[in-house]
């Protein structure tokens, strides 16, 4: 019989070791929300709705961290690290704007749960502290905001098909060989792999519209 899966957390940007949830959530809430208005009507008792927009999907969930019985700052082993991925990052600069920003990250639990997105919201909860004030215990809602709607990545960026030892990928607004890496391997770690295919010295300088060579397997 298999051991549990933990859910993780990986930052698609920098690639590196994915947060580990402690425990898996309890629950995991998607929802989503399409914007209708209604045509401007004299005389009818109900306008007819005209589809406006989609919302992205948003999931949340709530994750338990407890570190009393190792008498360590529930902040430094596991807190700490979700709230990093909120944080403006200087190298993630927009090269119309000119603007950074928190990194994209990527929630996976198993086979099943998969899901690109930012997180727009952190609410976190001390519950348990030792008697010189360290917390121990904490609870942390977390929501993603899905990044790119799913459905759309496979017609922008087609691949040469079959099993051949090399596929292409144009780059995209926003995109970072981590996030490429993790898209085709399943493993962000492996963007160097691409980095040294294309011959790039430059790693976070990708350039909308470049067509990369990715190595297969």
């Amino acid at each position: 019989m298999s051991g549990l899966v933990k859910a993780t957390i990986s930052n698609l940007d920098s690639g590196g070791s994915p947060i580990e949830c402690m425990f898996n959530p309890r629950e995991c809430t998607f929802s989503k929300v399409n914007q209708w208005t209604r045509e401007k009507s004299s005389g009818a008792n109900v306008a007819d709705l005209e589809f406006s927009t989609g919302q992205p999907a948003t999931l949340s969930m709530e994750l338990f961290f407890d570190t009393f019985a190792a008498g360590e700052d529930v902040r430094k082993e596991y807190t700490d690290a979700l709230w990093e991925l909120m944080l403006v990052d200087d190298g993630l600069e927009d090269t119309k704007n000119k603007k950074s920003r928190p990194p994209y990250v990527h929630f996976q639990w198993g086979k099943s749960w998969s899901f690109d997105a930012v997180i727009t919201n952190i609410q976190q909860s001390f519950t348990l502290f030792l008697p010189d004030g360290t917390p121990v215990r904490a609870t942390m809602k977390v929501t993603f905001e899905q990044l790119k709607d799913e459905k759309l990545l496979p017609s922008q960026n087609p691949t040469s098909g079959g099993d051949g030892i090399e596929r292409v990928w144009t780059v995209q607004e926003g995109d970072t060989l981590a996030r490429i890496a993790h898209i085709h391997y399943g493993d962000s770690d492996r963007w160097r792999r691409i980095a040294n295919a294309n011959h790039l010295i430059s790693v976070r300088d990708l350039r909308p519209g470049t067509v990369l060579l990715i190595p297969h397997g």
